[in-house]
C-alpha cells in the first residue's frame, strides 16, 4: 500500500488553525446539536461531529436517533457553515449520509475488525470523493487497522486518515482504552503522508488526563484531533463523563496552544511501563493456574 500527499487533500482547508472535529457523542435533540455547534464554532472548530447510530455493547439503552439526526445535522451546516462528520458502519449509513450531505465519514473501531463491513462501506463510497478516516480496531491488532486502509484505497477512495482512540484491554489501566504509543507511532513511520488524530474523549473515558492525553499526541507529531463535546455533558445520553463542554474546549486548546509541549511524558510511559507488569503478573496467575489444572 502506498499513501502519498495526494490522499491528505482533505485536510488542507482545516490547516489555518487547530484542526479539531468536535461535538457530542450523540445525536440527542435538535436544540442540542444546533447550539453546541454554534459554541464550536465561536472556538474555531470547523467540522463537526455527532452519533447518528450508536452499536452500544449492550442492546438496552440509546442506540442512537437514526435518520432525523441527520435532519438536525444539516440544519447545523446551514445555521454555521461547519463541515460535518459521523461514523457509518454499513451501505444503508452511506446511503443516507450522502443524501444529508454529510462531509466526512468515520468507521469506527469496532467495524474496522470487520473486513466484510470495510468492504460494504468503500463499495458504497466507490469512486467517491469522500473522506474516510478509520478508527484503530477494539483490540490491538495493527493489521487489521492497515487492511482497512487497503480495502478503502482498493474501492478508488482516495481521501483517507486514521484515529487513535485507544485499544481495549482486560487488564485494569487509568485509561478507557489503553494508547499503546508505540504500536500507533510504527503505523505513523510506516505511511508518513497519512494523516493522524488522536481522540483523548475515548482514550482517557473521562476529562482529567484529556490535555496530557493531546500535548503527547502533538508532541509525537500527531496531525490533529476528534474531541467529544456537548453543551450539557451532565444530561449526555451516551459517555457522559469524557465529553467537555465548548467552553472547557476553549480553555483547553488555549493551554495546548501556550504551552504544548510541557508534557508529563513520564506520567504516560510509567503508565505503559506498569500496564505492561500488571500483564505479566496477571499472566503468570493464569499460567499457574493451568499448572494446577494438569495435577
Amino acid at each position: 500500500m502506498i499513501i502519498t500527499k495526494e490522499n491528505s487533500i482533505w485536510i488542507k482547508p482545516y490547516l489555518d488553525s487547530n484542526f479539531i472535529i468536535s461535538g457530542p457523542c450523540s445525536a440527542e435533540t435538535r436544540d442540542q446539536l444546533i447550539n453546541t455547534a454554534i459554541e464550536l464554532k465561536k472556538i474555531g472548530v470547523k467540522i463537526f461531529r455527532a452519533g447518528i447510530w450508536k452499536p452500544r455493547t449492550k442492546a438496552i439503552g440509546f442506540q442512537g436517533i437514526g435518520e432525523e439526526g441527520l435532519k438536525w445535522m444539516q440544519e447545523v451546516k446551514t445555521i454555521t457553515n461547519l463541515d460535518l462528520a459521523i461514523e457509518v458502519a454499513n451501505a444503508k449509513h452511506i446511503e443516507l449520509a450522502l443524501k444529508y450531505d454529510i462531509d466526512i465519514f468515520w468507521i469506527g473501531a469496532r467495524t474496522t475488525t470487520n473486513p466484510f463491513s470495510v468492504n460494504e462501506i468503500s463499495d458504497s463510497l466507490k469512486g467517491s470523493n469522500k473522506t474516510i478516516l478509520v478508527k484503530n480496531p477494539i483490540h490491538l491488532d495493527i493489521k487489521l487497522w492497515i487492511g482497512a486502509l487497503e480495502r478503502i484505497l482498493s474501492s478508488g477512495i482516495s481521501q483517507i486518515g486514521i484515529i487513535h482512540r485507544g485499544f481495549s484491554s482486560f487488564y485494569s489501566s487509568p485509561f478507557r482504552n489503553f494508547p499503546h504509543w508505540d504500536k500507533v507511532i510504527e503505523v505513523k513511520k510506516k505511511f508518513p503522508e497519512l494523516k493522524l488524530l488522536v481522540d483523548p474523549s475515548h482514550i482517557c473515558g473521562n476529562t482529567e488526563n484529556i490535555i496530557d492525553t493531546i500535548k503527547i499526541a502533538l508532541s509525537l507529531k500527531y496531525d490533529g484531533i476528534m474531541i467529544e463535546s456537548h453543551i450539557n455533558p451532565k444530561k449526555a445520553l451516551t459517555d457522559s463523563k469524557q465529553q467537555v463542554t465548548p467552553s472547557e474546549l476553549k480553555n483547553i486548546l488555549k493551554e495546548i496552544k501556550i504551552d504544548k509541549f510541557n508534557i508529563d511524558k513520564n506520567f504516560f510511559f510509567d503508565n505503559q511501563i506498569d500496564f505492561i507488569n500488571k500483564n505479566i503478573t496477571e499472566l503468570i496467575k493464569i499460567r499457574n493456574s493451568y499448572e494446577k489444572l494438569k495435577k
